[in-house]
């Protein structure tokens, strides 16, 4: 992973919480710039030598069941970090999920003691984190609700309008989906077929064209 100089300014305005941090305490933190073909090893398991905060780009989190089915926990941008990374990081724990890097992604690397010995002297820093553990552990909650409450067309067709907020074709295979849901592949293509039969969306290979938006949102809204 190549580094490259502290910006600390820029990292200060993306994480005001490290303000209080001593300038003599920075001497072992660096700037990785990843892309999508940087070769990571960060699954389930992992054992973190840095805690890594996010200064630019999207970085997916993930889990994998045994069968290998994979459904995203959350992402990640500018100025946010993995909450799993945190909890394995501070309970000394195996990492409990996986990482992908979508897209040029530039992260603060910080030596795991040095995080350590800042999450124990710096009180803005330790909000810090209890202020990521309760934001995710909602965002998470709600995930396994959809999953567990909500019928996939609800889910798909929900996360084809958020997917499409500003533009009508999307450029997403039916698999994507699937991971993005949980769910298996055929589940997803045999309710985008019933979508397309409706008119609700035209199928091509490689992109899905949204055609009538009103229908999707009440099929969305049908569970709520």
């Amino acid at each position: 992973m190549p580094s490259q100089p502290l910006d600390l300014p820029r990292i200060l305005r993306l994480f005001p919480c490290f303000g209080t941090v001593p300038d003599d305490d920075w001497r072992e933190a660096e700037i990785a710039r990843l892309s999508p073909d940087t070769t990571l090893a960060i699954r389930e398991g992992h054992i973190f030598r840095h805690a890594a905060f996010v200064l630019s780009g999207w970085v997916r989190v993930y889990k994998i069941s045994p069968a290998g089915r994979e459904i995203t926990l959350y992402r990640l941008t500018g100025g946010q970090c993995c909450v799993l990374m945190l909890a394995s990081i501070l309970g000394d724990l195996e990492y409990e999920a996986s990482i992908a890097i979508e897209s040029d992604t530039e992260v603060l690397l910080l030596p795991v003691d040095t995080f350590r010995s800042w999450t124990a002297a710096c009180a803005p820093v330790r909000r810090y984190v209890y202020g990521q553990f309760v934001e995710r552990m909602a965002n998470v909650t709600r995930l396994l609700e959809q999953i567990a409450f909500e019928p996939v067309p609800c889910r798909l067709a929900g996360l084809l309008l958020a997917s499409a907020a500003d533009r009508a074709c999307l450029p997403v295979t039916h698999e994507g989906l699937a991971i993005e849901l949980g769910t298996a592949r055929e589940v997803v293509s045999r309710t985008l077929k019933n979508f397309a039969a409706r008119g609700a969306v035209s199928l091509s290979r490689g992109s899905i064209t949204i055609l009538d938006r009103a229908q999707l949102a009440a099929i969305r809204d049908r569970s709520r």
